[in-house]
């Protein structure tokens, strides 16, 4: 009887629950609930009829308080209940937000600047790959593209409404050219398949010793680039000299490289984001360097966000801002300046030192004092975007960089101090206008024109015979190119054009007393023709460019074809083969007339090729790579032969039996660069090695065959650095064995005429060089900031004293004087950016 009556209880109760569950869960329309809650509570509700029509909801338990309620419906229907003054409340649709972080694929860093566009909205990413978006419908299409990464598209779906994932973008392989191989030596070094490389400074890592993104002292970490004296004004591509580089800066040609007359790149390097370098296989489009190009470029994008840096390094002062001017345009400026006139770092006394090293500047005759030395550099550069339509496109360039050093001379004449002023001053001014459009998705033009501008100067006050020396030597060049591409299938482009060079050099040798000017200057006009034909693959395993180029030189009614290409094969998933080959010339050299022109301190002035005793150089030159990657690891071997023709004894910096001798010839280089590098997931490391055999060739001379002044028979390089988002480091080794010398013959080392008797030209070593260089860089935020860079290195931290120069002069006592000259010691550095 208990179990039956219990049955009926359990019955009864379930009956209930089911009637008020029933009661709870009965719906109404949204429209009558707003009405209730308006009679209940007093508020009034504001909508649009489209908001609420037909729209079912569970009426709130009238237990609730209006918050309560309100909430309870925020939850149920997805719309906004905004509570305003007056006891009004406005209901609305919720707005679309999708959110996301961007992040490197490979790297897992955060992708900044980074643009996220709809159909109607965009945004950008900010420091931390962050962005937010709000979409205009559901069935809306995101685009996700940053220069360097394949571009992305994601639905609305693909988003979570309640959180913000992140979304992973995939390096770009296939822009301009195919990159055949990635982060061939730190991450943002990339090999592409016409055989050049590219650095990438968005995603550059970081170098042993390097703390700023340095153009010209990067592109030296390459196997078979260096400077056989440490500066960028001097880098040696396979046995050639500096003047045979070709130096772009956005296409327009400069004569000048260097700061510190030498020591650092004058190439602002905030407004430089990417580097073409090419040791072979150059476009039928470039001209000059026929030992090497390196090519230099300004942002391509216009900007949609105000953004710039500021820093203070040991050396100078810099800043960097990019400023959209609108929709359509944006403007970069980039400016820096040396701070030796406010305080002497370290590292400008070291620097100062190295550049001033057996020279006029160092130590004038006995009875000569110098003081008051002051050196200051600055350097100011521009680009300007615009975007005329869809199809066209407008570049402006301006740059202005200047070295100069003076001091006093001072002596005592007659009882009475006398002094006077010298100085040497070294100066770039250039810009540059490009147009260029795209007629369709075939065919594009490119219109470039520019002006460069070079100037040396240099007054010596010699006080003791109170005469002023002025030098001065000029470059100015005027260049116009017109260039088409036009693709003919999926695997077949031609490209072609013209391009028209006018340039001018000047010279000056001025003195007062006894008074003697000497002024030359040349005029050469060039016009050249140009073809190229490029194939690609279907499957991109096969790429290859061929071409030709004609030069007329009107001058000298001299005409060249300079055939060029590259072949680029991949096999096995793992593999690369490239073949390059090139003929150029080039009409302009840099020669060294005396060792103390220009003070000693830029002793080489710019000449134009006569046709007689200082000819057109040609250039010849084939090499064959073979490469594998897979697993991190990767092996790069190159072979090459390269001949130059139509080098003066002049141009290649004789400081024995030849140094004043007028002679013309031809070099030869023979050699193999040789990297093997693997990466880990933080770490990455790499080894790499030269082996290089070049001898010249002088007909006029006694000695018509010897080895090349630049020939560095083995060189070798071993690095190692380790990235986490906030934290990078860098430490390295640089070895080479020593140049060739030319020494006194012992025991007889000066002749009865009192010049020196030397033995065999170059048959003689400097000793080995060896340096260890280390870097880091620490970067966090603060408030009002994006990013601050906080970096410190140390050049030469085992202050090896290196030996990278030796001749001998006779001194006053008539023997035979040794002189060196010493690389930088132990140099340290350290640099705080700051990101806004």
């Amino acid at each position: 009887m208990n179990r039956i009556l219990s049955y009926i209880v359990l019955l009864l109760l379930l009956c209930n629950s089911t009637k008020v569950l029933g009661q709870d869960t009965q719906t109404k329309s949204l429209i009558e609930v707003l009405k209730e809650l308006e009679t209940r509570f007093g508020y009034q509700f504001n909508y649009a009829s489209e908001t609420v029509d037909n729209m079912q909801v569970i009426p709130p338990s009238k237990e609730l308080s209006f918050d309560e309620s309100l909430r309870n419906l925020r939850e149920s229907t997805k719309l906004i209940f905004s509570v305003l003054d007056d006891k009004f409340v406005s209901v609305k649709k919720a707005e679309l937000q999708l959110c996301g972080y961007l992040k490197d694929k490979d790297t897992q860093e955060p992708i900044v600047n980074a643009t996220v566009q709809g159909t109607k909205s965009s945004t950008i990413t900010d420091e931390n790959g962050y962005f937010e978006l709000k979409p205009d419908t559901k069935n809306d299409l995101l685009s996700i593209r940053h220069i360097g990464y394949k571009t992305l598209d994601r639905s609305y779906q693909f988003f979570k409404e309640t959180a913000c994932g992140t979304i992973y973008l995939v390096p770009d392989e296939l822009q301009l050219a195919e990159v055949v191989l990635s982060d061939f030596l730190i991450r943002g070094i990339h090999k592409l398949n016409d055989g050049s490389f590219k650095i990438d400074f968005d995603r550059f890592s970081i170098l042993p010793g390097l703390i700023e993104t340095d153009v010209l002292q990067s592109i030296q970490a390459f196997p078979g680039i260096q400077s056989i004296n440490e500066t960028v004004s001097d880098i040696n591509i396979r046995g050639g000299t500096n003047d045979q580089n070709l130096i772009l800066w956005d296409g327009i040609k400069m004569y000048q490289s260097g700061h510190f007359f030498g020591l650092i790149s004058m190439y602002n390097p905030q407004i430089t984001q990417k580097v073409g370098l090419r040791k072979n296989g150059t476009p039928v489009s470039y001209t000059d360097g026929v030992s090497g190009t390196i090519s230099m470029e300004t942002d391509k994008e216009i900007t949609s966000k105000f953004q710039g840096n500021a820093a203070l390094n040991f050396l100078d002062a810099n800043a960097f801002v990019d400023v959209p001017l609108g929709k359509k345009s944006s403007v970069q400026v980039a400016a820096r300046k040396g701070i030796s006139n406010f305080v002497e770092s370290p590292t400008y006394t070291a620097y100062f030192e190295r550049i001033s090293q057996d020279t006029e500047v160092e130590s004038n005759t006995a009875d000569v004092i110098n003081s008051d030395f002051e050196s200051d550099f600055y350097d100011h550069s521009l680009r300007w975007l615009y975007k005329l339509s869809e199809k066209d496109d407008i570049q402006l360039n301006f740059i202005n960089a200047n070295n100069e050093l003076v001091f006093n001379e001072n002596a005592t004449l007659n009882g009475v101090e006398e002094s006077r002023r010298s100085s040497v001053a070294q100066n770039s001014i250039a810009g540059g206008l490009q147009y260029h459009r795209s007629w369709n998705d075939r065919l594009s033009t490119n219109l470039h024109i520019y002006e460069t501008d070079y100037t040396l100067k240099a007054i010596n006050a010699n006080i003791l015979d109170n005469q002023r020396f002025l030098q001065k030597n000029s470059v100015s060049e005027t260049g116009a190119k017109l260039e088409g591409s036009y693709q003919l299938s999926e695997q077949w482009r031609i490209k072609g054009g013209y391009q028209y060079v006018e340039t001018k050099v000047t010279n000056l040798d001025d003195i007062d007393d006894p008074r003697f000017i000497r002024l030359e200057g040349e005029v050469l006009r060039t016009h050249a023709g140009f073809s190229q034909l490029g194939y690609v693959s279907n499957d991109r395993m096969t790429t290859f460019n061929v071409g030709v180029r004609y030069n007329y030189l009107d001058k000298f009614k001299k005409q060249l074809l300079e055939p060029r290409f590259s072949f680029n094969q991949r096999f096995l998933n793992w593999f690369n083969l490239e073949i390059l080959g090139e003929f150029k010339h080039q009409n302009t050299s840099q020669i060294i007339n005396f060792q103390n022109d220009f003070l000693g301190i830029e002793k080489r002035r710019w000449r134009l090729s006569n046709d007689g005793d200082i000819p057109v150089i040609i250039g010849k030159q084939i090499s064959t790579g073979l490469s594998y990657s897979d697993k991190g690891w990767l092996v790069n071997l190159v072979g090459y032969y390269k001949n130059v023709n139509g080098i003066t004894t002049s141009s290649q910096g004789f400081q024995n039996q030849y140094q004043f001798v007028k002679a013309s010839g031809s070099y030869d280089a023979m050699g193999a660069d040789l990297l093997i590098r693997k990466q880990f997931k933080n770490l990455n490391t790499w080894l790499s090695y030269s082996h290089l055999s070049s001898d010249y060739t002088f007909e006029t001379l006694a000695d018509t065959n010897f080895s090349n002044n630049l020939e560095v028979v083995q060189s070798a390089s071993f690095g190692v650095t380790y990235t986490t988002p906030h934290f990078l480091f860098s430490s390295g080794l640089n070895w080479r064995s020593g140049k060739p010398v030319t020494r006194p013959v012992a025991g007889n080392e000066v002749l009865e005429d009192g010049t020196i008797n030397y033995g065999p030209v170059n048959e003689e070593r400097l000793d080995d060089y060896m340096r260890v260089d280390l870097s880091a860089i620490y970067q966090f935020k603060l408030k009002g900031t994006s990013k601050v860079n906080l970096g410190v290195s140390v050049w030469n931290l085992l202050d090896k004293e290196n030996n990278i120069n030796t001749f001998y002069r006779v001194n006053t006592l008539g023997a035979a004087e040794q002189v060196e000259q010493n690389s930088l010691g132990i140099t340290p550095n350290a640099v705080l950016r700051v990101y806004f």
